[in-house]
């Protein structure tokens, strides 16, 4: 049997959580290849201009330089080839208002980040075993 290795493309400009989310990836033993971009230009750019790198799913915060997550959301679901990539909102942001926002611009899943690497660890292992074990994703 030969392991799969899945892209996720993690949308942060925060080094350190940068840090903290390919640890908690590796420590959830989920054979993962992570592609980090610092904004949403980069993100669209790269989508876009490479299109063998075509993510199993987007993390994507929502307070970044440039282009922010809200704008990059957007641009991704009106994609006609990028729409299908379910995309999670990884944000520190956590009001009713912008969770409602980011759903009706067509996020998947709205995930605060937890401020512990204890609960990073749960998040990112509810994340695997949703998207990496039982959800089916469209092939984009």
């Amino acid at each position: 049997m030969t392991e799969t290795s899945y892209d996720i493309m993690v949308a942060e400009d925060d080094g350190d959580d940068r840090l903290l989310l390919e640890t908690a990836f590796k420590e959830t033993g989920l054979k993962v290849h992570l592609v980090f971009v610092n904004n949403g230009v980069e993100l669209m750019r790269l989508l876009t201009a490479q299109r063998s790198i075509a993510p199993r799913v987007i993390l994507l915060d929502l307070n970044m330089p440039k282009k922010d997550g809200r704008e990059s959301l957007k641009e991704l679901k009106q994609h006609p080839q990028l729409k299908k990539i379910p995309v999670i909102i990884f944000t520190t942001t956590n009001n009713a208002a912008e969770i409602s926002r980011c759903y009706d611009l067509g996020a998947n899943t709205y995930v605060v980040k937890p401020d512990n690497y204890t609960d990073l660890l749960k998040v990112v292992n509810h994340l695997k075993n949703y998207w990496f074990e039982v959800a089916s994703v469209s092939e984009h």
